[in-house]
C-alpha cells in the first residue's frame, strides 16, 4: 500500500561503545520505521532525503516505509532464470507437443540471448544441456547431469543476458528474426515460426504479469508472421487405383513371417477408407468397431495416440493417450465403415488378433504402433506400387496423404459438406478451404451452368458477327 501522512521525528544517538544514530519515522497507520546509522552525517542525509520526498507530496509505501524515489532498485531477471521459471509454471498443464514446442523455442531463444563470456561451450553440447536438461521439469529421482552438461548450464546461467534487454525493439526483433531457424541453422516452416512465436509471446505476457517488464516487447516493432499455406497440394492426393496399389504394396513389406507390411494394412486402409488421422487409427479398439458381414460398419472414435517420446509425456510412455483433436475430452465421434473396410478389418482381426487392451493395431511386441514403424513400411509401399517418377513426387508422399485424398474423393463424389466435416472431425469453413485446391471438375460445372444462363450452347462456337 501507499500512503501521503508521513512523519519523520528527529535523529536519536545509541549510546553504545561504537556510538550509533537512528532515524525514525511513521506512514500511515503502519508500524514506526527505523534505520541505523554510523554517523551522525549519514543520518542526516537519509532523513533530510525523507523529508523532501514528503514536502514533494511522493507516496511512501507502507510496507518498507520509503519513498517511490528511494525505492531499492531490484535487480534485473536474466532470460535464463526467467525462462526456467515459466516452463515449471506451464508444464503440468501442457499437452506433450506443447512441451516440446515450449522446449524448443525457449532453447532458440536462451542461444540468441547470451553474452560475449569466456568458456562458451560446442554448440551441440550448449543445445543438449538446453534441450535435453534446462528445459524439461525433471522427476525427483532424475539422474544428475553429466558433467560437461552441468558444466555447460552454469556457463549459460552466468552469460544469459538481463530479461529486460527485450525491452529494447532492435533486441526483440532480433530474437524474433531468429524464430525463423531451426536450432541446426536450417530455414523454419511457416507454421513453426507462427508456432514459436505464440510462446514467445506468451512467456513474455507471462513476464507483464510477474511486474519484470512493462508491456510486452512484442507487440512494440512491426514483424510479419510468414503466410501459412493451409491448402492441401493436389499432387500429394491418390486416385483410387493408385491408393488400391499402394494398400497392395504395403502388405508385401517385410517377410512372411514377421509380416510387418501385412499386420498394417488394415491401419492404412482406415486412412483412406474412413478419413482417420494416424494417431486416430493407431487408438481404434475393436469395442468401438461395429463390423457386420454383410454391408455398412462404422468405428467409434475417442482416443487419438500421437508418438511425442517420453521426455514430454511424464508417465514413460512415448505415446500421448489424449481425445480427439479439436474436441473436449471423451468426446466421441463417430464414423461409417464402407464395406470394403469392414471386410478389410475382419480380415485384420482374424490373423493378428488384438492387443491386451482391446487395440486393433499393435507392433510385434503388442505395444502402439509407432509413427516411425509406420512411415518406414509406407516408403517402402511407395517404392513397390509407384514408378521412379512418382516416387520423387509429392505423391502421397506421408500415411496422412491418404486422409487427404479420402477427404477431397468425398468433396468430389458429391457428399455434402457438412457430413464430410462430421465424418473427418474438421469445421465445415477448415474443411473447404484445405480441400479447395483438390475438387476436380467443379470448374466444368460452373462453366455449363452460365452457359445454360446465358442461353449459349456450350458446344458450338458463335456466329461471326455475334459475339461480344
Amino acid at each position: 500500500m501507499k500512503s501521503h501522512d508521513v512523519k519523520v521525528w528527529s535523529i536519536r544517538k545509541r549510546p553504545y561503545k561504537t556510538p550509533s544514530y537512528d532515524v525514525r519515522w511513521k506512514v500511515g497507520d503502519a508500524p514506526p520505521f527505523s534505520e541505523t546509522f554510523r554517523t551522525k552525517a549519514l543520518a542526516d542525509n537519509f532523513r533530510a532525503k525523507l523529508l523532501r520526498a514528503a514536502q514533494k507530496g511522493e507516496a511512501f509505501d507502507t510496507e518498507t516505509g520509503l519513498p517511490d524515489s528511494m525505492a531499492p532498485i531490484k535487480e534485473s531477471l536474466s532470460w535464463y532464470d526467467f525462462a526456467r521459471a515459466y516452463v515449471v509454471m506451464k508444464w503440468p498443464h501442457a499437452a506433450p507437443n506443447s512441451r516440446d514446442s515450449l522446449n524448443e523455442t525457449m532453447t532458440l531463444v536462451t542461444t540468441h540471448l547470451l553474452g560475449d563470456r569466456a568458456g562458451r561451450p560446442a554448440d551441440d553440447v550448449l543445445r543438449r544441456a538446453l534441450r535435453g536438461w534446462a528445459f524439461v521439469v525433471q522427476a525427483p529421482d532424475e539422474e544428475a547431469p553429466p558433467v560437461d552438461i552441468a558444466n555447460a548450464l552454469r556457463w549459460v546461467a552466468k552469460a544469459s543476458l538481463p530479461l529486460t534487454t527485450l525491452k529494447n525493439p532492435a533486441d526483440i526483433r532480433s530474437v524474433l528474426d531468429s524464430l525463423k531457424l531451426t536450432l541446426a541453422g536450417a530455414p523454419a516452416a511457416a507454421e513453426t515460426v507462427r508456432r514459436k512465436r505464440a510462446v514467445l509471446f506468451n512467456a513474455l505476457a507471462y513476464a507483464v504479469e510477474l511486474g519484470e517488464l512493462p508491456e510486452n516487447p512484442v507487440t512494440l516493432v512491426k514483424w510479419k508472421l510468414p503466410k501459412v499455406t493451409k491448402e492441401v497440394d493436389r499432387r500429394v492426393v491418390v486416385n483410387p487405383r493408385q491408393a488400391a496399389e499402394l494398400l497392395g504394396a504395403v502388405s508385401y513389406v517385410g517377410g512372411y513371417r514377421r509380416a510387418r507390411g501385412r499386420r498394417l494394412v488394415a491401419l492404412f486402409a482406415c486412412m483412406y477408407f474412413g478419413g482417420l488421422r494416424p494417431a486416430e487409427a493407431v487408438a481404434l479398439r475393436r469395442p468401438d468397431c461395429t463390423l457386420p458381414d454383410k454391408g455398412w460398419g462404422s468405428l467409434i472414435l475417442e482416443k487419438s495416440r500421437p508418438t511425442v517420446g517420453k521426455r514430454w509425456t511424464g508417465t514413460g510412455e512415448v505415446h500421448d493417450n489424449r481425445g480427439l483433436k479439436n474436441r473436449p475430452a471423451n468426446e466421441t465421434r463417430i464414423v461409417p465403415a464402407p464395406p470394403r473396410l469392414v471386410r478389410m478389418l475382419r480380415a485384420h482381426i482374424e490373423e493378428f488378433g488384438t492387443a491386451t487392451d482391446g487395440r486393433l493395431f499393435a507392433n510385434e511386441r503388442g505395444g502402439v504402433v509407432a509413427s516411425t514403424t509406420y512411415w518406414r513400411v509406407w516408403d517402402e509401399a511407395r517404392h513397390l506400387a509407384l514408378t521412379p517418377e512418382q516416387v520423387a513426387s509429392p505423391l502421397a508422399a506421408r500415411p496422412y496423404d491418404l486422409r487427404h485424398a479420402a477427404l477431397s474423393s468425398w468433396l468430389n463424389a458429391g457428399v455434402d459438406p457438412t457430413e464430410v466435416a462430421e465424418r473427418a472431425g474438421n469445421s465445415v469453413e477448415v474443411l473447404l478451404s484445405r480441400y479447395a485446391k483438390c475438387l476436380d471438375g467443379r470448374q466444368d460445372v460452373a462453366n455449363r451452368r452460365i452457359a445454360e444462363l446465358l442461353g449459349e450452347d456450350d458446344g458450338q462456337e458463335d456466329e461471326p458477327g455475334h459475339g461480344f
